[in-house]
């Protein structure tokens, strides 16, 4: 069995804050903290480097029409990059904190972020009354397909999620439509798993593994962002895995408290 990738302890435990415990549990986030390096890095990077080789249309979709999106976000991150500890930013390419030197593909925007950085990016762009998944590099699905979500809107891209109902997806419709780019919104969610692996697609009409007894948090931290000029919310997942095992007595009951 493949070692799994694990950081060694979560940064935040969603579950015992009462602002994030409940759905959305949006909070606000300074402007810059919303692409991160952990301790899992070098790990998860050499899997995105994997998948993305292996698997690129099963990680990257786009619309035509996300391109100029993807372009402001590209550009966006690189000036990003470039004052972050640990990367390198040449003419043609990037040096990461890893070590791993990644060649800049403008043609690609999305692709070559997905390389970059330990986010999964999802651009979400208003049609008429609602925002639509336009585009994506997914290298670490928990439990869905980008090519069954690419050009839905917010409530069907959460199909099957149960406690994703049309007033949860109006609530969260009106939150997005009130992001501005001076101000990033986040949230944090957690699970149990007994599978740690990254890289879990679900086709909406498969079964649901069952997770009780398992053995590993998963949680993500997902920030919204407003791009200033095409005006698109860009959806960034950081996913963290951590064995329970890492879990202090009063967050391992509240775990099991919450029954996640």
């Amino acid at each position: 069995m493949t070692r799994p990738i694990l950081q060694s302890r979560l940064p935040f435990f969603p579950w015992m804050d009462p602002r994030t415990a409940r759905l959305p549990g949006i909070l606000p986030a300074e402007a810059g903290d919303w692409l991160r390096v952990d301790d899992a890095f070098a790990g998860q990077m050499a899997e995105r480097d994997r998948l993305i080789a292996d698997r690129p249309e099963i990680v990257h979709g786009m619309l035509d029409s996300a391109r100029p999106a993807a372009e402001e976000l590209y550009a966006c991150v690189l000036e990003r990059l470039a004052r972050t500890e640990g990367y390198e930013l040449r003419a043609t390419e990037v040096r990461r904190p890893d070590g791993v030197v990644v060649p800049l593909d403008p043609t690609q925007p999305l692709v070559t972020l997905g390389r970059l950085v330990q986010e999964d990016l999802c651009l979400m762009e208003r049609h008429g009354d609602e925002h639509v998944l336009t585009g994506a590099i997914l290298c670490f699905p928990a439990s869905w397909w980008l090519t069954e979500k690419l050009g839905r809107p917010l409530l069907g891209i959460h199909v099957p999620v149960a406690e994703y109902d049309p007033d949860l997806a109006r609530r969260v419709q009106r939150l997005f439509d009130a992001i501005r780019p001076e101000q990033p919104l986040w949230r944090m969610n957690a699970l149990v798993y007994r599978d740690p692996t990254l890289h879990q697609p679900r086709h909406e009409g498969d079964p649901r593994t069952d997770r009780r007894g398992g053995s590993y948090v998963r949680a993500e931290r997902q920030c919204l962002i407003r791009l200033p000029e095409t005006r698109a919310v860009v959806f960034s997942i950081h996913t963290y895995v951590v064995d329970i095992a890492t879990l202090g007595p009063e967050e391992l009951a509240g775990l099991e408290e919450a029954r996640l």
